[in-house]
């Protein structure tokens, strides 16, 4: 794949940090979260989309194979890349965009929204000439102001985003002093568009498999994100991953030992999200159709005995992934956070 030139190249951006519209350009755009970014994007009011690639698919419609997409866009996929752009979503498997920004140098004048897990980790020392650029992670609610400076980000994985929103608000205040136990179950578009044995409708149907228990790869994150806040924390995270027979949200149940009353956690999760638009806290009880479709995580907090309950729910697909890379980009650029992700849930 080779970026091809244009007189745009050279230029600065036309926002300047500014209110205008930013030029987007996708690569990967035929996946599960491609097809969410041209959803978003589409009808996004400060954004135009340059291209979207795809290598397979050059050439034909984005509705041929996001049908859903006939009638609001005619937009084809692109077989080679451009620079005239303002930002770039990598929308790739993981260990690709790693592949593609050593074989595609991006000017520096283009901010990077990577998808994958490929940057996410500071202590990942591998050798690779991406090492030049510095990627934040891209969790608002944990770094907002980083990334409204940053050049380049590393958007949070589904599982980590759901079980992170659960927890941070304890983390800021040092009360993760206890084992953490977790477990969550996501729906089959976590695992992707390719298809495989344990996402084929007639295995998924009516049925519940556990994987990766203990060792998802998310835990990393999650953890590093965790002593972010409470440097000291080093008490395990006992995560049972669920595969689920629905296609999108995940809900993640967490509980640890702990003298802090239901009405003071309550307090707290308020108090740390409030300035934060997409992540609501309730004592009442929640469920995935209020939050599938959108970019928000719901979080409910009870106290059983001297356990602290928190369920935490999100679609892995928006707020797990693009909704969020859509978030960063806001953020990134000046524009209103809740911008193109004033969606509707999916109530009945």
């Amino acid at each position: 794949m080779n970026l091809q030139n244009s007189d745009y190249a050279s230029q600065a951006s036309p926002l300047g940090g500014g209110g205008g519209i930013v030029r987007a350009g996708i690569v990967g755009g035929a996946g599960y979260t491609g097809g969410e970014m041209l959803r978003i994007l589409i009808n996004h009011p400060n954004v135009e989309i340059a291209f979207v690639h795809s290598s397979s698919n050059a050439g034909n419609h984005v509705y041929d194979v996001h049908t859903d997409l006939f009638g609001d866009t005619d937009l084809k996929f692109a077989a080679e890349l451009a620079y005239n752009i303002d930002v770039l979503f990598l929308c790739v498997g993981h260990g690709d965009a790693k592949k593609f920004l050593e074989a595609n140098p991006i000017p520096e004048n283009i901010k990077i929204i990577d998808l994958s897990q490929d940057f996410r980790l500071k202590n990942d020392v591998s050798s690779h000439k991406t090492r030049t650029k510095e990627f934040i992670y891209g969790l608002p609610e944990l770094n907002r102001e980083a990334i409204k400076e940053a050049k380049n980000i590393a958007n949070p994985g589904c599982f980590a985003t759901c079980l992170q929103l659960g927890l941070l608000p304890l983390a800021s205040k040092g009360l993760l002093n206890s084992e953490v136990h977790v477990t969550a179950t996501t729906g089959s578009t976590g695992a992707g568009q390719s298809p495989s044995a344990t996402t084929h409708f007639t295995w998924r149907n009516d049925n519940l498999s556990v994987y990766k228990a203990f060792e998802h790869q998310h835990l990393n994150e999650i953890g590093q994100s965790l002593k972010q806040l409470q440097a000291g924390f080093d008490e395990p995270i006992n995560f049972i991953p669920y595969r689920g027979d629905f296609t999108r949200g995940i809900i993640a149940s967490m509980y640890i030992d702990t003298d802090v009353t239901e009405a003071d956690a309550l307090k707290l999760y308020h108090q740390y999200y409030d300035a934060h638009p997409f992540t609501h806290v309730t004592s009442r009880d929640i469920d995935l159709k209020q939050i599938v479709n959108t970019n928000k995580c719901f979080i409910q907090v009870k106290k059983h005995g001297n356990k602290l309950l928190i369920i935490s729910i999100l679609d892995n697909l928006l707020k797990g992934a693009s909704g969020q890379a859509v978030q960063n980009m806001n953020l990134m650029f000046g524009l209103d956070e809740k911008a193109g992700l004033k969606l509707k849930a999916t109530g009945f």
